[in-house]
């Protein structure tokens, strides 16, 4: 009796174990993955006053067009649903919530702009939903406690202004300067930030202007700028604005040491809408290679790159820096993807997004790792300063820390 209950209860075991083992396959994929496919999705200013940084979401989809025609990511094609929001965070949020709720994405990833990813942030985060790498500096991609689906990508726009303020100093202890951001909490980063650098030198903020995206120029705010006798330009705009600036400032011959955020230091898009010639001389940090860069003529990565971008991304400007953003981005993406392996759960897929450990890439700049944990959710940490020289950036210096 003692043998037949024994092989009864021996049998109840292995059922059991053969049942359990397809909802253990089950498991190991949330919405938007299967065994052939992952689906992420993203919003995109291809419309709109910040559409230069479209170039971003397209450098993106080509890149993983190349990753698909290469086989996939651990034998997964990727499917990246990338939509028009126009900048503004209405649209953004209508957009995030059909990419979830209608298509069905595993993960966002790269959602462009500091204003539509906090639209949508809470959203995200209350339906379980990774908002991968956003493509924004806001210190609030940092916030783990309050957002633990959020990560960042970019250094945060606090360090980037400490870094500067700093560099500010070290060149002329008394410098006057003229400050200009977007009203939004990306420009409300920067300043603060910039502040904290300069410590106890914030009075020698002589000028400060804040525009809106909706304006059609900012001519007013410098030319009060030169007015003030400023001579160094924290010109924290977007492409836009950025090269209205520079381009208002030389027409009015104000000629300050302007400083650019990385966020708008592209050749392509930025400088040579400003005029390359009234571009000469800025200053900005990056933690990129710059296609315009004749440095970077014989690199390896840089070749394979531009090899790319003629296959992939053709319609492209190779000046633009976005392209490299983009591509980057798309890598750092990749080796999250890669990392999770087979277990396609939103869960494993933040917790690889957290356990990036000295990652290099190809187009980041020499010293410059990717890093996360638990508790710190930001990539990228160091800048290099390069200088505009008429034609390219030139790095000079040492790598950065806030």
């Amino acid at each position: 009796m003692r043998i037949g209950n024994g092989s009864i209860a021996a049998t109840v075991v292995l059922l059991t174990a053969l049942t359990s083992i397809p909802a253990l396959a089950e498991n190991k994929y949330d919405q938007g993955a299967t065994d052939s496919s992952v689906k992420l999705g993203q919003t995109m200013p291809y419309s709109g006053p910040a559409s230069a940084y479209s170039a971003v979401g397209k450098a993106e989809v080509a890149y993983f067009k190349m990753i698909n025609d290469k086989g996939g990511i651990n034998g997964r094609k990727i499917e990246l649903i990338s939509l028009d929001d126009g900048y503004s965070p209405p649209k953004t949020v209508e957009q995030i919530r059909r990419l979830v709720e209608s298509d069905g994405v595993l993960s966002t990833f790269s959602i462009v702009g500091t204003p539509t990813n906090i639209a949508v942030q809470k959203y995200l985060n209350t339906k379980k939903v990774p908002h991968l790498l956003p493509s924004s500096g806001a210190a609030r991609w940092n916030n783990v406690k309050q957002f633990p689906w959020t990560t960042g990508s970019l250094p945060t726009y606090k360090t980037e202004g400490r870094i500067y303020a700093k560099w500010i100093l070290q060149t002329d202890p008394n410098a006057k300067i003229a400050v200009l951001t977007p009203n939004d909490d990306s420009g409300r980063d920067y300043l603060t930030g910039f502040k904290e650098g300069l410590g106890d030198h914030v009075g020698q903020i002589v000028a400060e202007a804040v525009y809106e995206t909706s304006d059609p120029t900012i001519d007013s705010q410098i030319v009060s700028f030169k007015a003030s006798g400023a001579n160094f330009f924290f010109n924290e705009g977007t492409p836009k604005f950025a090269a209205q600036a520079i381009r208002k400032a030389a027409e009015i011959g104000w000629k300050p040491q302007i400083i650019l955020p990385s966020v708008s230091n592209s050749v392509g898009a930025v400088l040579t809408q400003a005029g390359l010639e009234n571009s000469k001389g800025t200053v900005t940090g990056s933690f990129l290679k710059d296609p315009s860069d004749p440095r970077w003529k014989d690199d390896p990565a840089m070749h394979a790159w531009r090899e790319w971008m003629q296959k992939y991304n053709a319609d492209a400007n190779l000046s633009d820096s976005l392209n490299v953003l983009g591509y980057t981005l798309a890598q750092m993406m990749e080796v999250i993807l890669a990392n999770a392996g087979d277990t396609l759960t939103r869960a494993n897929l933040i917790k690889q997004a957290q356990s990036l450990n000295n990652v290099t890439l190809p187009m980041l700049l020499p010293g410059i790792t990717l890093n996360t944990s638990e508790n710190e959710v930001i990539p990228v940490k160091q800048l290099q300063m390069q200088r505009f020289d008429g034609e390219s950036w030139v790095l000079f210096g040492d790598v950065l820390h806030e």
